[in-house]
């Protein structure tokens, strides 16, 4: 068999309806086929997927494996190790590929140089009905990339979303692989390592997968305190000291009513309880009413109410937040 230039790992967990769709994707290359592999990984699935994989039958370079469920970072980690290919494409199962992914990312590689992160954007699908709260997460994708696309700032290791990112197989074993001690936001503490050891990460908008992002509303607000309790593990425990000077300058830069909203409800969690389910029903009269301006804003304050209270409660210096909160903004 020849060894392919890139293993495709796409780990996934009780999502058959969309993998399918994603395998499709790949079937589906403007890339020849004998120059890629795509691993898949079942983490636990109980719907299916295992007996669907077993039976599946395509013209690709297919493999797949099944653990006990470990999470995302275990299971990247498995397909890294069995991949055989120079370079690794990361995809999640609720991504599908456009046809020119594969040689997007190729083309990226070659005229970067060796140590680069390839990221590619993870697209809004045209039709899709998403939930509102997903809708909101999903425009503040597309918000960074029409940033980083303008030049306002460029692609860094905080973009490093493994729904599609590219690299060298060597760079991610140098450092380690994915700490599976997280079950969040691991694809970014992955990143701040690889920063660390000196990769740049480079944007190619066209090296495109559709995002058919879907989840409770429970789980995205579970998905924001996480991140915020974890930005403050990587700073303390990950040796990222540059991380909470960074999240402090951007609270300052966060409008009013948030910033307010963040230190009204500090360590107050009867308080933060109440006013989630304000801004909550405030959301779900916008989408009614089709106000997605006001939709927005409501989701925005709950996003960022909840991140900061995962960022205040796992950080012990509670004064650091609202430090210089009386400078203008």
């Amino acid at each position: 068999m020849q060894r392919p230039y890139f293993s495709v790992v796409v780990p996934t967990y009780n999502r058959l309806a969309r993998l399918r769709h994603v395998i499709a994707g790949f079937e589906n290359q403007a890339y020849p086929s004998g120059s890629y592999e795509v691993i898949v990984i079942s983490d636990g699935s109980t719907d299916g997927t295992d007996a669907y994989l077993e039976t599946l039958r395509t013209t690709m370079q297919l493999r797949w494996l099944t653990q006990a469920n470990q999470g995302p970072a275990a299971a990247r980690n498995a397909g890294v190790r069995t991949a055989v290919g120079e370079f690794i494409v990361f995809v999640d199962d609720d991504v599908v590929p456009e046809p020119r992914l594969l040689a997007e990312h190729a083309r990226s590689h070659q005229g970067a140089g060796v140590d680069v992160v390839v990221l590619g954007p993870l697209l809004t699908p045209e039709g899709f009905e998403m939930a509102p709260w997903v809708r909101w997460e999903q425009e503040m994708l597309m918000k960074q990339y029409r940033a980083m696309l303008k030049g306002d700032w460029s692609a860094s290791a905080r973009q490093f979303y493994t729904g599609n990112a590219s690299l060298r197989r060597s760079h991610i074993l140098a450092v380690g692989g994915f700490d599976e001690n997280f079950r969040r936001a691991e694809d970014v503490e992955l990143a701040y390592r690889l920063a660390s050891a000196g990769l740049k990460f480079v944007f190619n908008i066209k090296a495109a997968g559709m995002h058919f992002a879907d989840r409770s509303y429970r789980a995205w607000l579970d998905m924001a305190y996480s991140y915020g309790r974890n930005d403050v593990v990587f700073a303390r425990d990950r040796n990222q000291e540059w991380l909470l000077p960074t999240i402090h300058r951007e609270f300052m830069e966060r409008h009013l009513l948030i910033r307010s909203l963040v230190r009204l409800c500090s360590r107050r969690p009867q308080l933060t309880r109440m006013t989630c389910s304000l801004l909550k029903r405030v959301a779900d009269s916008a989408t009614l009413a089709r106000a997605s301006a006001v939709e927005g804003k409501a989701y925005s304050g709950l996003f960022n109410l909840q991140y900061y209270n995962g960022f205040i409660n796992e950080l012990s210096n509670d004064g650091f937040l609202f430090k210089d909160l009386e400078r203008p903004v």
